[in-house]
């Protein structure tokens, strides 16, 4: 299929010489530091930028493909409306009116949680994502919430909340410091990193190698990471909290459990030693197929070096017992007196969070508070299962979801059974998206409102910076202006949220104000804000920035723990450096005794659950995903520079299972799972370990009435097919992607 450039001026005036810009990257999570080159409107060239204070001209495939995504001709350039069954140009104002005519009437007739609201991934990479959602969703006063995390990394904010009463409160591996990284279920060599930003990270970890420091990988495949490791466990899939429950009863069993300066600052170390008592390395070898005397060295070594962390990843959070595995990696990290400090697993402190107060005991961390209409599912941080959101549409009954605004994401592929999903979208009353591509999911809706390329948004971290290796700060003016037709991201996020709460008409600038606003008057009267006892009229007068979206960065920089400004960061275009990180417990704890809770009661609810996998044992295959560098979830396989090489959708199979099933390289099987049968062409590898197979996640780009080109030529399959959403872990709601049942045979 051809593709034609937008018709927009795509290299500079004669005469008139190319420019460069600094940009950070949006694209992963390792957040690096771009120069833009600019011809015209048109970035023509991305290169690492050197004097970044975080990533110091480090640059993945991603980053260098930056202008090639920027210039998608299959990008949206207008919004489209849905009349007579079929979508068509239309203005931004035919758009709003659309949305505000058809949603308060039906909010009002059925009630808020009659509109269902879905956050993909990209809005974590982006300034309007990071500002708007919240609004937006207290606006609609719905508790039907989704987002990519139930299939990703609720387990690691349910466990992070039940120990340190905080969601948020996520310790990140200080990987320029440690002398011993333990790392299950993770692959940053592909992935760049996730829960832990880290501009490098094979960098960091070769670094670490160099310094004499031990790296241990936890894999069932033999991936780049594992390549680079020291040791490599090739663990059965879906065992890492037996493991980790192992390597917990050594610590107590040997007396090599030793808290250093937090032991003041936990309770419940002896109700732990109890419960993982019966998972000593004897009783979990055979259901991780691993060696008893193997799972003690890795406990012996983790307590004797001088610093270590343990991380776990997507791996060891997308499984039966994905909350558990991620509680267990803390408890290591407290236990060998790694938590909280430097060379261990430290809280990072970003520019945008608020100013530290005292310490203090908080409300906690509850889960359930609400349950889905459906089948009771709890809510785990305000959300509730993605797996479940087809049920809810398609169910009859008061609180059915009969609207649906799905914001950057894509669940028709990343949520399990996505036929299922995609019939029950085709059903709403009203459905509106926030997307630049016309994709699986957003081809169903009646309003598509498609944000400007990212070259012509400005660009701050919120997320990331929370969760980074090194405290820093940098922001990005939008590179590129704004052409004609098109609308900044933040104000379509501002202008999504008046037409949706009975202000359709006001200026977007309002919805800035009312948050400025009230944010001020909560801060001047908190006796440890910075800005306490002021007036919050004068402070707001104080604000700097172009537009409202600005202006709240510049608040919170003001309200934050290092008394920046917005000036301040345009000041130093490649970033401030604000140190390394430092240990903060006790302040950071918000539990209701003031201290880690080592065992919280749904954690030790949910251990005999554990008990029972003991004696699980896979018959057949078992499926897990993959990730490659190229790629980030399906959002970046329209880019023709991310497509071909190693990122291809196929099905990695051991030789020794292709022998038995007499299967050949390239030929096509089926596999089936729980939800349906794909199929895909096997690629033997002796790279992944025996009973074990691999589909790469993402992909699936053959539905009709998509405009996505280059992702239609190359579609693949949706391993996601294979699940029917049954299976979830119980504290998280996340579905369980990797470990699934699987029969592969030769297609027909």
């Amino acid at each position: 299929m051809s593709r034609t450039a937008p018709a927009v001026s795509a290299t500079a005036a004669p005469g008139e010489p190319a420019r460069t810009a600094l940009r950070v990257c949006p694209l992963c999570e390792a957040t690096c530091g771009l120069t833009l080159t600019i011809e015209g409107s048109r970035v023509t060239r991305a290169r690492g930028d050197r004097d970044d204070i975080f990533s110091r001209g480090f640059i993945c495939p991603k980053g260098a493909s930056f202008g090639e995504l920027d210039a998608d001709p299959d990008r949206l350039r207008t919004p489209l409306i849905r009349e007579n069954g079929e979508l068509r140009d239309a203005t931004w104002q035919e758009a709003f009116d659309l949305i505000a005519a058809r949603i308060r009437p039906l909010i009002e007739q059925h009630g808020p949680n009659a509109v269902g609201v879905v956050l993909g991934n990209p809005n974590v990479h982006t300034m309007a994502g990071g500002l708007y959602p919240p609004v937006l969703l207290s606006a609609l006063g719905t508790r039907n919430v989704y987002s990519a995390s139930t299939l990703d990394q609720m387990p690691k904010h349910v466990s992070s909340g039940l120990l340190f009463g905080s969601a948020t409160a996520i310790p990140v591996p200080d990987l320029d410091r440690t002398d011993h990284l333990l790392l299950l279920g993770a692959n940053p060599l592909e992935s760049n990193g996730s829960l832990c930003t880290a501009p490098d990270f094979p960098g960091k970890l070769k670094a670490l190698r160099r310094r004499g420091g031990t790296l241990t990988v936890v894999d069932p495949r033999r991936t780049r990471t594992a390549q680079l490791a020291d040791r490599h466990v090739a663990i059965r899939p879906g065992t890492d909290a037996l493991l980790l429950a192992a390597l917990t009863q050594v610590l107590f069993e040997e007396g090599l459990a030793d808290l250093g300066a937090l032991a003041g600052h936990v309770e419940g170390v002896a109700e732990v030693e109890a419960a993982v008592k019966d998972f000593t390395p004897e009783a979990v070898a055979e259901a991780c197929d691993m060696d008893a005397e193997e799972i003690r060295t890795m406990a012996r070594e983790l307590a004797g070096a001088p610093t270590a962390a343990v991380y776990g990843r997507i791996g060891s959070c997308t499984v039966e017992h994905g909350t558990l595995a991620s509680w267990l990696v803390d408890v290591l990290n407290v236990l060998t007196g790694n938590l909280d400090r430097p060379g261990g697993a430290l809280f990072p402190l970003s520019a945008t969070e608020r100013a530290p107060r005292p310490a203090a005991p908080g409300k906690g961390f509850s889960l359930g508070r609400w349950n889905s209409r459906v089948s009771g599912h709890p809510e785990a941080k305000g959300e509730l299962p993605i797996a479940a959101l087809a049920e809810e549409i398609e169910t009859p009954g008061q609180g059915q979801i009969r609207a649906l605004i799905v914001i950057a994401a894509n669940p028709v592929l990343s949520a399990p059974d996505g036929d299922r999903l995609d019939r029950a979208l085709a059903g709403l009353g009203l459905m509106v998206s926030v997307d630049p591509y016309l994709n699986e999911t957003s081809r169903h809706a009646d309003v598509v409102l498609p944000p400007p390329p990212p070259s012509r948004s400005p660009h701050f971290d919120f997320a990331f910076n929370a969760l980074a290796v090194s405290n820093q700060a940098r922001f990005s003016p939008a590179a590129v202006p704004l052409e004609e037709g098109l609308m900044d991201e933040c104000e379509i996020h501002a202008r999504l949220i008046l037409a949706v709460s009975g202000m359709h008409g006001a200026e977007p600038s309002a919805v800035d104000d009312m948050v400025i606003n009230s944010t001020l008057a909560k801060a001047v009267a908190d006796p440890a804000s910075p800005v306490h006892g002021r007036a919050a009229e004068d402070v707001a007068a104080e604000l700097t920035g172009r537009t409202g979206a600005e202006r709240r960065l510049d608040m919170m920089l003001r309200l934050g723990p290092y008394g920046l400004t917005l000036d301040m960061l345009l000041e130093a275009p490649h970033g401030v450096d604000l140190g390394p990180l430092r240990p903060r417990v006790p302040q950071i704890l918000r539990t209701r005794s003031g201290r880690v809770e080592l065992l919280p009661g749904p954690i030790a609810d949910d251990l005999p659950r554990l008990r029972t996998a003991l004696a699980a044992r896979p018959e057949g295959l078992v499926l897990v995903g993959r990730r490659h560098l190229r790629s980030n979830n399906s959002w970046l396989h329209n880019v023709p520079a991310l497509n071909g090489g190693s990122n291809r959708c196929t099905l990695h199979m051991h030789p020794d299972d292709a022998a038995r099933l007499g299967l050949e390289d390239g030929a096509t099987v089926s596999v089936t799972g729980d939800g349906g049968v794909v199929a895909a062409p096997v690629e033997i590898t002796d790279s992944v370990r025996p009973g074990v197979v691999s589909l790469p996640h993402g992909w699936g780009h053959d539905r009709p009435g998509i405009r996505m080109s280059v992702a239609a030529d190359r579609p693949g399959v949706n391993v996601n097919q294979l699940l029917d959403g049954s299976r979830l872990d119980p504290l998280s709601g996340t579905a369980v992607l990797n470990a699934i049942p699987v029969d592969v045979a030769p297609s027909r």
